[in-house]
């Protein structure tokens, strides 16, 4: 909740100091930034997978110092190719994506706390990253720097939060070998054999190599990628089919999504690693996609009785979208159940509900590109494409997950959860 309120404070203050038309490029270079985020985004829950099932912190920081060095690798000639797309400096692209490997070795570091369910630690490096991340922009804004001058001490906040998430790591006075188990984790009973089969693996090192070990963080990416194309393509695409103005209110409107979207995260964090062992995966998907299900009601609610209040906080300028914040809060909070089906893959090692994504989000683009003429129209192309896409992979992931419990038990799932 503190790095959320804290990120949307800060396209809050920068929608009434850059104004409509500078406030567009700015949001836009930070939805390219949530795509390079997709590296970081994997890597977190393949390791904390890892961790789960035995892997050691030495083991799992070598992984994440070899994905920062592709994403950076990757991420430099890039910055001509945003620049062009976007309509944006140059100074300002290189900006958004030196971030991504800096955010890839914070997120190995929360990647070790989540799978040995550190959650109070997870807690204090989630919310210290987003303070350090949006204080030295917010500074830099009001002291009247632009659009390149933000974004890049935003990236020194994130290089400041990776060393602190790493100190934090190491000062948590439990034992942070290579291949040793959680001594925190309760002992199984020999009386399930689904348990006692993990305690084997998790008793046993696992150990990454240096070249296989950077498979599983591309399978996962591409799941991370789907959603993160799917969650920004209508903002940039607003760039694009949108005048200066619109282009401007519909980022405002963005904001509402953005909500919705980040408020349940933690509900996917704390279940996740359940998710990665067969005896529980089942339930924990059906706890995780339930309760992401009532939190976007509520926040659907909430915008749409919020709505009043957004011109008043953003300004005049940005009055045509207050209608339409109910809609932009709905496709963020389906997009919230979409993130909770495909962690689930993930948890799993499955990537196949990733080329469902990817094809919803290629069909939804190219209506947008096509039909798309106003914010209105907009959102709702955006909001459609989410329902869809939502509906079919959740149904994939509770199929999933009850078939990986009667193979793992031999015997079917009915928990008092059960259907």
């Amino acid at each position: 909740m503190t790095a959320n309120v804290a990120g949307y404070l800060l396209q809050l203050l920068a929608s009434r100091w850059l104004g409509v038309a500078g406030y567009s490029p700015f949001a836009s270079l930070l939805a390219v930034q949530l795509l390079c985020a997709v590296p970081a985004l994997a890597l977190q829950n393949v390791v904390a997978r890892e961790v789960v099932r035995g892997a050691g912190v030495a083991a799992a920081r070598g992984l994440a110092l070899r994905c920062a060095a592709l994403v950076a690798v990757v991420a430099l000639p890039l910055v001509p190719v945003v620049s062009a797309v976007l309509s944006v400096g140059l100074p300002a692209s290189a900006a958004a994506l030196c971030a991504a490997p800096v955010l890839v070795l914070l997120s190995g570091e929360q990647g070790i706390l989540q799978g040995r369910s550190r959650f109070r630690e997870l807690a204090i490096v989630l919310g210290g990253a987003g303070i350090l991340r949006v204080t030295p922009a917010v500074v830099v804004l009001a002291a009247g720097g632009g659009t390149a001058a933000a974004l890049c001490a935003a990236a020194i906040g994130i290089a400041v939060a990776a060393l602190g998430a790493r100190l934090l790591v190491d000062g948590t006075g439990r034992p942070l070998v290579s291949g040793t188990p959680d001594d925190s984790a309760e002992p199984p009973t020999s009386a399930d054999p689904s348990t006692a089969r993990a305690a084997v693996t998790a008793g046993r090192p696992r150990r990454f190599t240096s070249g296989a070990d950077v498979l599983p963080v591309f399978r996962a990416a591409q799941v991370q990628a789907a959603l993160m194309a799917l969650s920004s393509a209508d903002l940039i695409v607003s760039r694009i089919v949108l005048d200066e103005n619109d282009a401007g209110r519909y980022a405002l409107g963005a904001i509402a999504a953005k909500i919705a979207f980040w408020l349940p995260q933690a509900v996917g964090v704390v279940l996740y690693p359940r998710m990665a062992q067969p005896q529980h995966s089942a339930r924990a998907v059906r706890s995780a996609l339930a309760v992401l299900t009532g939190v976007g009601a509520v926040a659907v609610a909430g915008a749409a009785a919020a709505a009043p209040l957004a011109p008043l906080l953003a300004g005049r300028d940005y009055a045509p979208v207050q209608g339409l914040l109910w809609l932009f809060a709905l496709n963020g909070a389906l997009l919230a159940v979409l993130q909770g089906a495909l962690l689930s893959a993930i948890a799993t090692d499955r990537t196949a509900p990733a080329a469902i994504t990817w094809l919803g989000l290629a069909i939804g683009v190219g209506i947008m590109l096509g039909c798309a003429h106003s914010v209105s129209s907009l959102i709702t192309i955006a909001t459609a494409t989410s329902a869809l896409t939502t509906l079919v992979i959740t149904v994939l992931a509770l199929r999933t997950a009850r078939e990986t419990v009667e193979s793992d038990s031999g015997i079917p799932d009915f928990g008092p959860s059960g259907v």
